[in-house]
């Protein structure tokens, strides 16, 4: 079956390392290459952009490093640029044809709504194929019908149920993003449950049920105080994001696992809530020309905090065979607005 472990037994197949994740990254070092891919983006009418997403992607993989290797990014920009080109053209035939005859848009509308889940399945395993670490690129292969699923019936059914399939949502859909990658000839496994999920989610609620009491109970003993409701329930709201990423994030990680290899996170509700608010601080006093140190930073924390449980050498994957994987659906992706 595809996807089965290429680990093969040995000496030391059952020892047991922990990796840390190191990003090298310089929040100047990048800025750098930011502000030449914003300039010469604009002055090429956006021709540039795929030679800045290739520098952007490059300078990230290049400085996240696991057991001393880095990731790579493999893409090549004019293959970026050809996608990027068909996709245009097709937004431009779609707008024109929109004006032309508002009937003929709605059906091209249609059409495209129901492309989305083949778009998104190109993406990602075009997004895959370009990255590699120790010259083993990743992969990602899934189903027309499942992505469709994780895309529009979960979250629609999560709604209908008034948010209580709406942790099943997020399972499938995280299931989906790891369950259908691949490092080599090794799919990853996704270990998480609903009643993971559903316990954030209940927390979740719980927070908001409790802002809502203590809104009402302040408005029926003091009504000329709620104004002053106002800002404490930012300040909960902000804290009830906070939690959710926080939790999400580790839940993720822990619950995946690639053959023998598990994996850790420690983000934290303080350091995060730390880095969070210096970032938007930052970015909003200087205008904007602190989001590439923001990103940087961000990358560095959770970096920081994941940890990699290594049973066995990591040089003994197999690699994939080669498959010659389109940029057109991830460039459609960027254009029409949609993604992964």
């Amino acid at each position: 079956m595809e996807g089965n472990s290429s680990f093969e037994a040995g000496e030391g197949s059952s020892s047991s390392r922990e990796l840390s994740f190191d990003f090298k990254g310089v929040g100047l070092e990048y800025f750098k290459i930011w502000i030449v891919n914003v300039l010469l983006t604009i002055l090429t009418l956006g021709i540039y952009s795929a030679w800045a997403k290739v520098r952007s992607h490059r300078y990230f993989y290049s400085n996240l490093y696991l057991d001393g290797s880095n990731f790579r990014y493999l893409a090549e920009p004019l293959t970026i640029l050809k996608g990027r080109i068909i996709a245009v053209a097709a937004l431009i035939a779609y707008s024109v044809i929109s004006s032309a005859s508002p009937t003929a848009g709605v059906v091209l509308a249609v059409i495209l709504v129901l492309a989305i889940p083949y778009f998104v399945n190109q993406a990602l395993a075009f997004n895959h194929r370009m990255s590699a670490y120790k010259n083993i690129q990743f992969r990602f292969k899934s189903s027309y019908g499942e992505a469709f699923m994780v895309l529009y019936i979960w979250p629609l059914l999560g709604v209908l149920t008034l948010g209580i399939l709406y942790p099943m949502a997020i399972l499938k859909l995280s299931q989906y993003t790891v369950r259908n990658s691949a490092y080599g000839t090794t799919n990853f496994d996704f270990k998480a449950t609903y009643r993971d999920y559903g316990i954030i989610f209940l927390i979740c609620l719980a927070w908001i049920l409790g802002l809502v009491v203590i809104a009402g109970i302040i408005s029926f003993l003091a009504p000329q105080l709620e104004s002053f409701v106002v800002i404490p329930g930012m300040l909960i709201y902000f804290g009830l994001f906070i939690y959710f990423t926080v939790a999400s994030v580790n839940l993720f990680y822990r619950s995946t696992v690639l053959d023998t290899h598990e994996f850790k996170a420690d983000l934290t509700l303080g350091a995060y809530a730390r880095v969070l608010l210096t970032n938007m601080f930052l970015i909003i006093i200087t205008l904007g020309l602190y989001f590439p140190a923001a990103k940087v930073r961000m990358t560095n924390y959770i970096a920081s905090c994941v940890t990699m449980r290594a049973k066995g050498s990591l040089d003994n994957f197999a690699a994939a065979e080669k498959e010659n994987i389109s940029a057109l659906g991830e460039e459609f992706g960027q254009v029409f607005d949609f993604g992964i």
